[in-house]
């Protein structure tokens, strides 16, 4: 079965352009011009992956990966965002928002399959039974599930496979390069500085409700996941 891919674009030009080199490439593809239509189609038939425009008329590209984060059945939901803003700052921005990777353009079609193809590789799920526990977190990979101390744990596709690196480690100091080779993968674009927007999802999908921080920040060194110093159901 062809993965799907929903390309969000208000340049037709570049939406025959890459629906046909996505197609070429073995992608199911259907395509929306504005924020609006994109959010219709997502409530109709659920993509792989979107490949989403920033600057979009009607919703913006920004909201769009808003409301997908924010839905219980789009949370997961692979995103690749487009834009014509190259400055670290606004790519900062948009990873934050939720995006799962970020392409400048312009852009070969090449580099956008690519990345694709590298996005949906993070996502995928195990196929293990395998059950990781570390303190009351617990991660079903076989159902792609996270619970804290009973609460489901609301993850997208990066931030799963970042707690994964991390809860088959625990204690152990990852470096933002050593993060990037695991998780994203020793070929990626990614910038260092992209780990610490997905650390700071990570963190506030994982304590909610006021939950201990799991994740310990090493100055100069990078991050852990570490049982804190104080007892887990400890006041603040």
């Amino acid at each position: 079965m062809k993965p799907s891919v929903l390309l969000v674009e208000d340049e037709a030009a570049l939406v025959t352009l890459l629906g046909y080199n996505l197609e070429k490439a073995g992608f199911e593809v259907r395509a929306a011009l504005d924020g609006e239509e994109a959010l219709t189609m997502l409530a109709e038939r659920l993509p792989d992956l979107v490949v989403l425009d920033w600057m979009l008329p009607k919703v913006s590209g920004l909201e769009v990966c808003r409301q997908i984060r924010r839905g219980k059945a789009t949370a997961g939901l692979p995103i690749v965002m487009l834009t014509a803003r190259g400055d670290e700052d606004d790519r900062l921005r948009g990873l934050e928002t939720g995006a799962d990777d970020y392409v400048t353009k312009p852009f070969s079609p090449k580099e956008l399959i690519a990345r694709i193809r590298a996005v949906l590789r993070r996502a995928r799920p195990s196929t293990s039974a395998d059950t990781l526990v570390f303190a009351d977190v617990r991660m079903d990979l076989a159902a792609h599930r996270v619970t804290r101390n009973d609460r489901e744990v609301h993850l997208g596709p990066t931030e799963f496979r970042l707690l994964r690196h991390f809860m088959e480690s625990p204690g152990r100091v990852f470096s933002r390069e050593q993060i990037l080779d695991s998780v994203w993968g020793p070929d990626s674009y990614v910038e260092p500085r992209t780990v610490d927007v997905h650390i700071r999802r990570l963190r506030k999908a994982l304590n909610g409700a006021n939950a201990a921080d799991l994740v310990r920040t090493v100055r100069a060194a990078g991050y852990a996941l570490d049982r804190p110093s104080a007892p887990l159901d400890a006041a603040d």
